[in-house]
């Protein structure tokens, strides 16, 4: 069966997996989001994948599968019906819930399996694998447990199954109910079933509980709460770190080579992602995401930061190819780490400050900014200014063409822009006046060499006559109103250039890997921000509505589609793309009275 992203997330904001809609685990990594994948077939197609690390619940004669969500949560059902007309659930979540005070969210997927109706005849398949599928792990059982040993560490499946039935792939029916543990190498002291069954309501009821403080536009409620619980689950609760996507290596495009890591914290994703998310209401994100940027901030050298860093923090992310995977549908390379970490991205101090001024103006964070934050954040703001008319990678992180990219200088301009605001906020008026006059030259700057008079647009770069999808983003910073006519006629070129039927690419020019094949999702997303602020309404719905079309069932996005099949590409699920559908579902809704 070839791979494809019709994949269930569940997780608990400590670990993540993916399962297909035939209930197997395909990608499970230990003991965090960048950790080792034990599954792993996402990146495996190997015939008799005996090295492919997976975990599967084979149904015997199988004819047919539904998969969904249970509403508002992320528990994972999978009902499976075999040619006699025999049924099997199976109800896959990380637990997540309140204990003792804090959040309990262990390294544990919890696979309850139940028979609905008829004889089902099942086989259980348990394949870790550890160094990305180079290795398969030791075993050895006790009466109701395998352990599953590698050398950095122990998964232990506790279950009420046949020890043996499991350990030699052996089918057997399927009486009741049955459970799979899989979790760190500990007793689990109660009955398993009992304590999946509580473990299990606990999490609905957290879930429940969570989406209910959502505060949702009238519209689309159900694919917004869906987006809002897969951004949840992409933040690595234990730092506040945002990751951009749970996988590694899904190619942008069929055979492209545009294989990339994104299993890290890329500070501009990462603004994108918590302003989604406190438009939605949810402070508590954006709270640890800003302890995890401002630790950051605190330990960069002279104000310099990176575009990109590790879920901990750290800022090494070397990139190397991997040989023992050959990835999604055999189209390697597989890449581990990231290069874009040593890249030079000067939109960065734009996207950190954007997300701290957060604290200065929301009264509902405990935590509120300060003048120590702010003379912090000042630093940044200095090398903003500093580099704003320099050559960087630009947003799309070109790896060998560096240019002065208008985005880039947008987003100085962003960073001295906030810190103006926030000192007029801390009353420090010296201050304000000093920022203020820092932005103005920026703007200035920008609109004299990123207007192209002769085309009558900005352009991507500095006295370039290219155009890129970021700069439909030029109202949404604050850099334009919308009533600019620059801005009405940036839209419209891009229109010209980079729009293809109902999508729009990030650029047309050919980079490192050539031209791009595939759309970027979250252009098209900006495009629809850009038609509302220019009161095109109904355009905007139409694209809209037509990109709801492209989730797949369970109503997640990867990176890319590609416009001619309307396959999805790219890593998945792609955080970017799930915020674009929350801010426009969020621009485009209804009043719920408005009708009346």
């Amino acid at each position: 069966m070839k791979n494809s992203l019709e994949l269930g997330l569940i997780g608990n904001c400590h670990i993540g997996a993916l399962i297909n809609e035939q209930a197997e685990i395909v990608w499970y990594c230990l003991p965090r989001f960048d950790g080792d994948p034990i599954f792993c077939s996402l990146l495996n197609e190997h015939p008799d994948r005996e090295s492919s690390g997976y975990c599967t619940i084979e149904l015997l004669d199988n004819v047919a599968t539904e998969q969904f969500y249970v509403p508002n949560t992320a528990v994972l059902v999978t009902r499976l019906t075999d040619k006699h007309g025999a049924v099997i659930e199976i109800t896959d979540f990380a637990p997540r819930f309140n204990q003792y005070g804090r959040m309990f969210m262990p390294i544990m997927i919890i696979r309850r399996i139940r028979r609905i109706q008829g004889t089902p005849r099942i086989c259980l398949r348990m394949r870790p694998t550890y160094e990305y599928g180079s290795n398969r792990c030791m075993i050895n059982h006790g009466s109701h447990h395998i352990r599953y040993v590698a050398p950095s560490w122990v998964l232990r499946l506790s279950t009420d199954v046949s020890v043996t039935a499991i350990l030699e792939e052996t089918p057997f029916f399927l009486e009741d109910t049955a459970t799979l543990i899989l979790g760190p190498d500990e007793t689990i002291p109660d009955a398993i079933g009992e304590l999946s069954r509580r473990f299990l309501e606990e999490t609905i009821a957290h879930w429940h509980d969570w989406v209910r403080d959502l505060s949702i536009p009238y519209e689309w409620q159900e694919e917004v709460i869906r987006a809002a619980i897969t951004l949840k689950l992409n933040t690595f609760e234990d730092t506040g770190a945002i990751v951009a996507a749970m996988t590694t290596s899904i190619p942008e495009a069929a055979n492209s080579k545009r294989n990339w890591d994104y299993r890290y914290c890329w500070l501009r994703d990462s603004y994108f992602v918590v302003n989604a998310l406190n438009r939605l209401s949810t402070t508590n994100t954006m709270e640890r995401y800003l302890s995890y940027l401002i630790n950051i901030v605190a330990g960069s050298p002279n104000g310099r930061i990176q575009p990109v860093y590790g879920i901990d923090g750290r800022g090494q992310l070397e990139e190397r190819e991997l040989f023992s995977l050959p990835g999604y549908r055999d189209m390697g390379p597989v890449r581990v780490g990231n290069q874009a970490c040593e890249q030079i991205q000067h939109d960065v101090y734009g996207s950190a400050i954007l997300a701290v001024a957060h604290v200065f103006f929301d009264k509902r964070l405990v935590h509120r900014g300060v003048n120590a934050l702010f003379t912090r954040l000042e630093k940044l703001g200095e090398m903003a200014f500093l580099v704003y008319d320099h050559p960087d990678s630009g947003p799309w992180e070109a790896r060998k063409n560096l240019r002065i990219n208008t985005f880039s200088s947008i987003m100085c301009w962003a960073a001295c822009d906030r810190l103006a605001r926030i000192a007029v906020h801390l009353k420090q008026t010296d201050r304000s006046i000093y920022w203020r006059e820092k932005a103005d030259e920026i703007h200035d700057t920008i609109c004299k060499r990123a207007w192209n008079e002769k085309k009558q647009t900005f352009v991507s770069t500095f006295e370039g006559d290219l155009l890129d999808a970021s700069l439909l983003l030029i109202h949404d910073t604050g850099f334009l109103s919308a009533d600019d006519p620059r801005f009405f006629k940036t839209v419209t070129a891009i229109e010209r250039e980079l729009k293809c039927d109902n999508y729009i690419y990030r650029y047309t020019e050919s980079d490192d890997f050539g031209v791009p094949e595939n759309a970027f999702l979250v252009c098209t997303f900006w495009y629809i921000y850009a038609l509302v602020a220019l009161n095109r309404e109904d355009e905007a719905r139409n694209l809209f509505t037509n990109l709801l079309t492209k989730r797949n069932h369970h109503g997640l996005l990867a990176e890319h589609i590609d416009p001619r099949t309307g396959e999805s590409w790219g890593n998945f699920v792609q955080t970017f793309s799930m915020v674009g559908l929350i801010n426009s579902a969020i621009r485009l809704s209804k009043r719920w009275d408005s009708e009346f």
